[in-house]
Parts: structure tokens; sequence; C-alpha cells
């Protein structure tokens, strides 16, 4: 399994790129942001989803481990291939995809080429059951070190959709400090998402 790659942009395509790393060189499929900003010659990091199938392999490259994440809890969603989760991840920021699937909002996936009614449903659908019930384990796992049950309920949520422990626990901190905030752990996880945006 190739978790990451760094080395000189050997070439870029439309739709990848090719990392030169000790002789060989990785074509790795990215979005356009990572596409449009690299330059042949240049050196590059990125994280890698190695994908390995019977007819077929390829390496998915993301800036950092949170896009990656995201683009491997997206692949779970019945329906949602790697080109679809690509194509999402790398329309907008992560933490805004999030909230957007958090609030339900159908018109955001849909905007993305590629992404129909019914597959931003099933989206929505299977995401939102995923972040909740990783909050409803924490919650009845007593005792958490360090943190109290609501917190707990947040970074699950949180790292369900992706991110670190740290950076959901930060997250989490930002958004329980927030008095306005409502009581449910679907209030709860939109504001961290909110908070991770700022960032």
């Amino acid at each position: 399994m190739i978790a990451s790659v760094e080395g000189r942009v050997g070439a870029v395509a439309f739709d990848s790129l090719v990392v030169e790393v000790g002789g060989i060189g990785y074509r790795v499929f990215a979005a356009p942001a990572i596409l449009s900003t690299a330059q042949p010659g240049s050196t590059i990091k990125l994280h890698t989803y190695h994908l390995v199938r019977e007819d077929q392999q390829a390496l998915f490259g993301f800036r950092n481990a949170e896009d990656l994440g995201f683009f491997t809890l997206l692949l779970t969603v019945t329906g949602v291939g790697p080109k679809a989760a690509l194509a999402i991840v790398g329309s907008r920021p992560t933490p805004d995809l999030q909230l957007a699937i958090m609030a339900q909002d159908q018109a955001v996936l849909v905007s993305i080429p590629g992404i129909g009614k019914k597959l931003a449903d099933r989206i929505i659908f299977e995401l939102k059951e995923k972040v909740a019930a990783a909050g409803i384990a924490a919650a009845a796992v007593p005792g958490v070190a360090g943190i109290g049950a609501a917190e707990s309920e947040v970074v699950a949520a949180l790292q369900a959709l992706g991110y670190s422990l740290a950076e959901a626990r930060e997250a989490s901190r930002i958004a329980l400090a927030d008095a306005t905030i409502g009581g449910t752990l679907e209030d709860r996880v939109k504001a961290a998402l909110r908070s991770l945006l700022r960032d």
C-alpha cells in the first residue's frame, strides 16, 4: 500500500500528474486545484489512496490527511467510485463539504459535475448516519480520558469524517465553548466544522 509520494513533478495532464521518486514515475490522479499549481521540475508531496482491483491499480493524491480521509469515507457510500469521490473532494474545502452534508444541502453536491440528485441524497443519508453512529458509540463509552461526554461525541463524529484526534478535539472545544449552539450532536458537529473552515 502506497500511503504517500514525495518527489519531482515529471509531467502534468488534465486529470493526473507524474511524481518521480527514485527513478520511478508514479501517475497520481488529483483534483484540479493540485494540478493547476504543480509545475514540472518542482517538488511535491501528496498523501495517496492506493486503489487495487483485479483489473486496475491507481493512485489518488491529496494535499493533506483530512482530504484523503474524507475521500476514503466517500468511497464507503454505495455508488460512489474513486472518480466521483475525487470530484467531490476537489470541488471545495473539505469542512465546507462536510458542513453541507450535515446541513443536508443537496444543492452543494449536485453542483459538482457527475453528481446527480439521487447520489447526493445517498451521500447525505449514509454519511450523516456514520457521523451520528460514531457520536452515539462515543456517548456509550464512559470516561474518555480528559474530555467530557459531549466533547467525546463530537470528537468521535469528526474522526468519522476523517479528522485526526488532535484536530477533532480542538474543533470540538471551540464548538462547545460557544453558548449559542444547539444541544444536539448535529448542532455541535456543525459548529465544529464551521470552526475548521475558519482555520
